[in-house]
């Protein structure tokens, strides 16, 4: 596997990691209330889709080892229309 899609895959991981750990212990009326706690997660999340991204751009085989890919992509765009 290439070095690039091995960053990417990286990136994908801390970044869900960071959510978690931004979320944790929350309610969603904190996400709602706290804009610092949204922009985090967004970004994130933007992070992840462009991950994604690249790594179909690099090797879209890859993207076949990702269990439900297509559904995290689908998300992260109709997120971004928020």
């Amino acid at each position: 596997m290439k070095d690039e899609i091995l960053k990417y895959l990286f990136d994908i991981r801390e970044a869900a990691l960071a959510i978690f750990q931004f979320v944790h212990g929350k309610k969603f009326e904190d996400y709602e209330q706290d804009e610092l706690l949204r922009s985090g997660v967004e970004r994130k999340f933007e992070i992840i889709g462009e991950a994604l991204n690249r790594i179909k751009n690099e090797d879209a085989s890859v993207l076949g080892k990702i269990r439900d890919y297509r559904n995290i992509v689908l998300f992260n765009t109709k997120f971004m229309k928020y």
